[in-house]
């Protein structure tokens, strides 16, 4: 199935379009914020852990976004 969609130029654009969108997210996530591993346990403790991670990212960028 995704050989298929990678031999067509829809699907390569597509799959381009990935990499632009989330991946560099958690890539700023891990290497600028320094979040490597949860130190929590638990389905719900993680959950709210990563809520907090997601907002101190979402927190910085707003802020560059207003100053810059």
């Amino acid at each position: 199935m995704m050989t298929y969609q990678l031999k067509t130029q829809a699907g390569r654009e597509l799959y381009g379009r990935r990499k632009c969108t989330v991946e560099p997210v958690f890539g700023i996530i891990k290497q600028v914020l320094g979040f490597r591993q949860f130190l929590m346990r638990g389905i719900q403790a993680v959950a709210v852990e990563w809520k907090l991670v997601a907002m101190a990212y979402n927190f910085k960028r707003m802020y560059a976004m207003a100053t810059g």
